[in-house]
């Protein structure tokens, strides 16, 4: 992007009264700059490390490393074997509410996996009995399965649904359910990619009653006393705050949970805890998060593996 649009300066202004903040949030859109690289660590570490480390963030977890941007981490031959995943730090900040969540972990439904970078994360995290790893998109379930397969992340299991049919077949039955929700993808021009007409109201009211759709379903497999994680890699209010508020309203059950590692990125825009990163700041492109638990009382109900349409298994 050569120079803001309208649509973006209307943005910034929206997000930030100062007019500083402003200006570095769209001069991070317009001229982008590298981020370092993030593994995480799905077998344990060798003794010597092959990559120049940065030093860990407070809230960082102890299996991530961020590493120093010249290094190539998915050409090493342990990328390969298996030995982590890699992504970047965005991702990681938007899985972290996860580490609220108290073990022990029964089933985590993530419900739009690919490409299973949030998925492992809370295999890692968490240690579920069974990770139920979801794609509704038919040509995301090669990457998937291949990620999962590579990092032998266990216990695990593939499937292709549609939420709709998910929240029947499913119903109180996870402990956990991620929606890393399909967005406008803003945050992409702070990696320089190009993302044409995210900006566009009606992209993006496309994407927050898609995502209202997901979230809703989404919350009616979440088990009694179970957690909500709701995270996107886009800026916008309606696809964010506005989305988990909705969230609340539907659902007056759910409780968003505050994540007190993360108190110094919660949102300017609501009084309600949820975090956001921004891509001024240097660690990420940005990312937003916000975790929901469930207050009812009362059992998970069982989930018959006999009827999961299962395409992997691991």
């Amino acid at each position: 992007m050569e120079k803001a649009s309208k649509l973006l300066l209307k943005l910034s202004r929206r997000l930030f009264d100062d007019t500083s903040e402003q200006e570095k949030f769209v001069e991070a859109l317009i001229h982008p700059k590298s981020f370092p690289p993030c593994i995480l660590w799905c077998k344990e570490e060798p003794e010597t490390l092959p990559f120049v480390v940065e030093t860990p963030t407070s809230w960082q977890p102890s299996f991530v490393n961020r590493l120093a941007l010249k290094e190539k981490p998915g050409k090493h031959p342990l990328h390969e074997q298996g030995y982590y995943y890699c992504l970047d730090f965005s991702s990681i900040f938007a899985a972290s509410t996860l580490l609220t969540i108290g073990s022990p972990v029964n089933l985590i439904f993530d419900m739009c996996a690919a490409p299973g970078g949030k998925s492992v994360f809370a295999w890692q995290a968490l240690q579920p009995n069974l990770l139920i790893c979801n794609e509704v998109i038919g040509k995301r379930l090669g990457m998937l399965i291949s990620n999962l397969k590579r990092c032998n992340i266990q216990s695990s299991a593939v499937i292709n649904k549609d939420s709709d049919i998910l929240k029947t077949t499913f119903d109180r039955t996870s402990n956990l359910v991620i929606v890393d929700a399909p967005c406008t993808g803003q945050s992409l021009l702070a990696k320089g990619e190009k993302v044409p007409g995210c900006f566009h109201p009606i992209a993006i009211n496309k994407c927050a009653n898609r995502q209202k759709r997901i979230i809703a379903n989404s919350a009616q497999i979440v088990a009694p006393q179970g957690y909500l994680a709701y995270m996107t890699c886009t800026y916008s209010l309606e696809e964010n705050e506005q989305v988990c508020e909705w969230l609340l309203q539907k659902f007056p059950q759910f409780q968003a949970i505050e994540v007190s590692d993360l108190s110094a990125f919660q949102s300017h825009i609501t009084t309600m805890p949820c975090y956001r990163m921004l891509p001024q700041d240097g660690l990420g492109a940005g990312a937003f998060t916000a975790l929901f638990k469930n207050t009812e009382e009362g059992e998970a109900k069982h989930i018959d593996l006999d009827v999961l349409p299962i395409i992997a298994r691991f």
